[in-house]
């Protein structure tokens, strides 16, 4: 067995890695983003325990224990490793931290000297940093059923590259966007950096075990100007005023700063681990841009956002294209015949078709448990 990737034996007993090679199901198999979180008491429990959220990532015996739960729950086809985005930023020596009720804060790096500060690519302090993740993954493997599927994860490059810049989430990434376009060669050195790293990331978390990895493009929908800037301007970051930010993102601004560094990593994996299986998730970047995401990245699958009309993806992309997603996680709180609809929506846009049932963005916490039953009990027939 090629180290890294399921044994052909293996695959074909893991039903999430025959759909990812282009084999359509009677019924799709499922797994949610975020499936391992508030919504669920027994998640609750743990994370009091834990302490901080990053000690909840960190500690091999809680983060396994959390994957685990809905996989217990609710018997999905696939588990994902609980972890974050941002543990990378963290291992590249920015602070990180996260704030109850408000989310991830970081120090931004809104110039040369703060990325100068970080760890450069090939420190080994940032992969002794993320061993327990490692150690997660390993434990999930030996501790998940057979026929379960394990997904690793990372944050595409100008996603996790905008929470460094701009310090949190931002409603429309303002400092990342003015950022690239003032010191575009710096904010393309942060890009390298993240690639090579992220790179070496998915290959060790496949080498621990997990069959499959995802990587996570939530912003791309908020891009930066296609053209960018040759030299630093001298306005500070933060003062930039919000006319002067690009009003759309170009066709060329979605390869430039989100698809193209995603296929270096693509690419970067597979030589290293031959037939990596990888789904890309391109949340905001319309029908348009998800029809792009395969031929432009050459990954397995794309992740489809809520905003997509699945039906209408479908007829512009080959029929060999692998989908996943895509209820509205809305719908899924509401519950109901609104569900029942999006469910049977769902499987009748991809009918004969290879598709991963999933929601088109992470489950919120205030799901209903009964609702989520109700959704696994329509799909699954």
């Amino acid at each position: 067995m090629s180290q890294g990737v399921a044994s052909r034996d293996v695959a074909r007993d893991r039903v999430v890695l025959r759909v990812l090679a282009g084999e359509a199901q009677s019924r799709p198999p499922a797994w949610m983003m975020r499936q391992a979180g508030r919504y669920l008491p027994e998640y609750r429990e743990v994370r009091a325990r834990a302490g901080s959220f990053l000690d909840l990532c960190y500690n091999p015996d809680f983060a396994t224990e959390v994957t685990l739960q809905p996989i217990r729950r609710f018997g999905f086809e696939a588990s994902i490793l609980f972890s974050d985005i941002l543990v990378i930023p963290d291992a590249l020596g920015q602070n990180v931290r996260f704030v109850e009720g408000e989310g991830p804060r970081l120090d931004p790096m809104a110039g040369r000297a703060e990325f100068e500060r970080l760890r450069e690519t090939g420190d080994p302090a940032i992969f002794t940093h993320l061993e327990p993740v490692f150690e997660t993954v390993r434990r999930l493997r030996a501790e998940l059923p057979h026929e379960t599927t394990l997904l690793g994860f990372c944050g595409a490059p100008w996603t996790v590259a905008s929470y460094m810049i701009g310090g949190r989430g931002t409603p429309d990434l303002a400092p990342s966007r003015a950022l690239a376009r003032h010191d575009t060669a710096l904010v393309e050195a942060l890009i390298d950096r993240l690639v090579a790293v992220q790179t070496e990331y998915l290959v060790r978390q496949l080498e621990a075990g997990a069959d499959a990895v995802q990587i996570f493009e939530s912003h791309a929908g908020s891009l930066p100007d296609a053209r960018g800037a040759s030299e630093p301007d001298e306005a500070p970051v933060n003062e930039v005023a919000e006319s002067a930010l690009p009003e759309a993102t170009s066709r060329d601004a979605l390869t430039r700063w989100s698809l193209q560094p995603i296929a270096r990593m693509i690419a970067g994996v597979r030589a290293r681990v031959p037939g990596a299986k990888i789904i890309v998730f391109a949340r905001g970047s319309g029908l348009d841009g998800h029809a792009r995401v395969v031929p432009e990245t050459a990954a397995d699958a794309v992740g489809v956002d809520w905003s997509v009309d699945l039906a209408a993806l479908r007829g512009r992309v080959p029929a060999a294209t692998v989908t996943q997603g895509n209820v509205h996680p809305d719908t899924l709180i509401e519950g109901g015949p609104a569900l029942d609809a999006a469910v049977d929506g769902v499987l009748a846009a991809t009918d004969g078709l290879p598709h991963i049932f999933n929601l088109g963005h992470g489950i919120t916490p205030q799901t209903p448990i009964a609702h989520v039953e109700q959704m696994l009990k329509r799909l699954r027939g």
